[in-house]
């Protein structure tokens, strides 16, 4: 169960885009700005690095924010994370449900129409969809656009949370365009300032959100 008011704000991690900082740093920081999902998404770590790692943030988003780990389903139970997030190669949703016994929310990441019906036919506790825009953390990606993004969520009841190239000044767009939220990596974890960054996604979010819905919605 997640718990969450819309809209949703996720700061992916990637300790190599920090700008010197160390990723602790920037989660606290992120924490401390009203973040409410952190995805742990460190794919070269050997798994023990992964998850002391996790344990660390995890103390750090304790009681304050949800903690997602990668496509590790193990280290998410052995660090005791609220959830685990499936890319497009990993494990189905119904056999990660089955693996945590019901003690894990599943997220799944897509980028194509079959997982964004896969995504809906497993009833996914979050998708996150993407890249809407332009990134450079993959380029390889090519951009859906707030168009597609509208369309593609008109067929999940899942909360969905728009990824990719997403900045204070177009996160409202996918709002508008249907998603829960937006997911983060280099607006957060390389601002001179992450508290400060965190709270103006933020604050640019729920304005989005007021004026196309009225009003916060909590995620059962």
């Amino acid at each position: 169960m997640l718990f969450l008011e819309y809209p949703i704000l996720c700061l992916v991690t990637d300790r190599l885009r920090c700008s010197g900082r160390s990723l602790e740093e920037i989660v606290e920081n992120a924490v401390d700005g009203g973040v409410d999902i952190v995805q742990l998404r460190e794919k070269d770590l050997e798994p023990i690095r992964l998850f002391e790692l996790a344990c660390r943030i995890r103390s750090i988003t304790e009681g304050k924010a949800k903690l997602f780990i990668n496509d590790r389903i193990d280290i998410a139970i052995a660090s005791g994370a609220d959830g685990v997030q499936l890319g497009e190669n990993s494990l189905s949703v119904e056999t990660a449900r089955s693996i945590s016994n019901g003690t894990l929310a599943i997220g799944r990441s897509v980028h194509r129409v079959k997982d964004v019906h896969e995504a809906y036919k497993m009833a996914t506790d979050l998708v996150v969809l993407g890249a809407v825009f332009a990134t450079k953390t993959h380029p390889e990606i090519a951009p859906i656009g707030h168009e597609i993004f509208k369309h593609l969520t008109g067929n999940i009841t899942s909360p969905v949370v728009g990824i990719g190239g997403i900045t204070p000044e177009n996160v409202g767009c996918i709002i508008e365009a249907g998603a829960s939220g937006a997911g983060v990596i280099t607006a957060i974890s390389e601002a001179p300032d992450p508290t400060t960054a965190t709270l103006e996604m933020k604050a640019e979010m729920v304005k989005a959100w007021k004026d196309t819905h009225g009003t916060s919605v909590t995620i059962p």
